[in-house]
């Protein structure tokens, strides 16, 4: 055919002829193929699909068994009488259930404690033993939290893996303007 589309048709090839007619035959071949596996697919669906309300009808609570009801378990035994108390004796004090309480002695007032003190004699004087180390100055608990600002680690500057200094920010539409006086 030439460029406008008029003219004698010239044939193709005959090498181009027999390949395209061996390729057509090869996707009918694959097209039958890919059909025959999507019935196959459709119909193990179905088959499940029957398989399940085969066993939602014959499961408990289904069609063919709708009374059906856990076995009845027999009542618990019952708790035997008590013996008979004994005639004349208190009963014993229950244990406590939560926790045992010692009773505290009596407290003494003030004035009984210093005649106590004051009737004691003062122990005789202990040898001299070496002082113990000077002890941890009180310092409140929160002070060992906060940092050292003797070992605060500061930046090296310059190093080959740092990145360059950011320019600081502009605004949306050119430099920022300064704030008012």
């Amino acid at each position: 055919m030439n460029k406008n589309g008029t003219g004698p048709q010239v044939q193709p090839p005959k090498y181009l002829n027999d390949f395209s007619k061996a390729l057509a035959g090869e996707v009918r071949i694959l097209l039958a193929e890919v059909g025959k596996l999507r019935d196959e697919r459709r119909a193990l669906q179905y088959e499940i699909a029957e398989l399940m309300q085969m066993k939602s009808k014959h499961g408990a609570g289904g069609e063919y068994s709708p009374d059906w009801r856990p076995a009845v378990q027999p009542p618990l035994l019952e708790a035997p009488d008590q013996p008979p108390a004994l005639e004349g004796a208190p009963p014993p004090p229950a244990r406590p259930a939560w926790r045992t309480v010692h009773a505290r002695p009596e407290r003494r007032d003030r004035s009984q404690r210093a005649l106590a003190k004051s009737m004691n004699p003062a122990p005789a004087a202990a040898p001299m033993v070496a002082p113990s180390p000077a002890p941890e100055p009180q310092i409140p608990a929160w002070a060992q939290w906060r940092p050292n600002p003797l070992l605060a680690p500061t930046p090296v500057n310059g190093s080959p893996m740092s990145p360059p200094p950011m320019a600081p920010p502009r605004g949306l539409f050119g430099p920022r303007t300064p704030p008012p006086l």
